[in-house]
């Protein structure tokens, strides 16, 4: 597949089906995308790839957690001024368009965030992760670590599109960073960046018919010479 034509076709998942993906393709795609550059190869990222049993323990208990407020361990601000906030309501006005959800339905809004607990129904997530270590050396924090994450997790969904798999890159998954730990054995030390769900789209939920908008270049880019 052409390069341009795979970003192109890569897009955010939130319905998968339930079949299995092989451990060995789910392997190919995080070994493939190690490549990505990192600020002076420092290479932050880890990776737990949970599916199967597992990763249904995880979803449970997001969901018996779900009244509680959540505890990034890469802390965002949801305030967003504008235009980035505009851009951001579009996209779930618009899944939820697409679903048949009317904005005052709580009742659905609230089964589409369950949903959402759920992974979207993936069969697997790739949670990237970071040592604290790093992340907060020299009495500050580094953000180079979490930027080199975002490049890495790029690569992964490219590699999965071209393997015929969907994703979505969420701060969902991670919403319950000592969840995770405890359901993974991992020590306090590992900070939770985000999770990937990955699966094979469901083409048939119409929450994929969605797609964002982007900017056009003449808005976001300009030549100096």
């Amino acid at each position: 597949m052409d390069l341009l034509d795979t970003i192109n076709k890569r897009h955010s998942v939130r319905a998968f089906k339930p079949d299995p993906i092989p451990q060995d393709t789910l392997k190919k795609i995080v070994e493939g995308a190690l490549r990505a550059p990192s600020a002076s190869n420092s290479q932050p990222w880890e990776f737990a790839i949970v599916s199967g049993a597992r990763l249904d323990e995880i979803k449970q208990a997001f969901i018996d957690n779900s009244t509680k407020m959540p505890n990034l361990d890469v802390p965002i601000s949801l305030q967003y001024p504008e235009p980035w906030k505009s851009r951001r309501q579009a996209v779930m006005a618009g899944v939820l368009e697409k679903l048949g959800v009317a904005r005052d339905d709580k009742q659905k809004r609230m089964e589409w965030q369950q949903f959402g607990f759920r992974l979207w129904g993936a069969p697997s997530c790739i949670y990237i992760m970071i040592d604290s270590e790093f992340h907060h050396a020299d009495n500050g924090t580094n953000i180079w670590n979490i930027f080199d994450c975002g490049l890495i997790a790029q690569n992964i969904m490219l590699l999965a599109t071209e393997h015929g798999l969907g994703t979505i890159p969420a701060l969902m998954p991670v919403l319950y960073p000592d969840v995770l730990r405890s359901a993974l054995g991992l020590p306090p030390s590992k900070l939770m960046v985000m999770g990937i769900p990955i699966g094979y789209e469901d083409d048939k939920n119409p929450a994929n018919k969605f797609r964002s908008s982007r900017e056009p270049f003449e808005k976001v880019a300009r030549f100096y010479t």
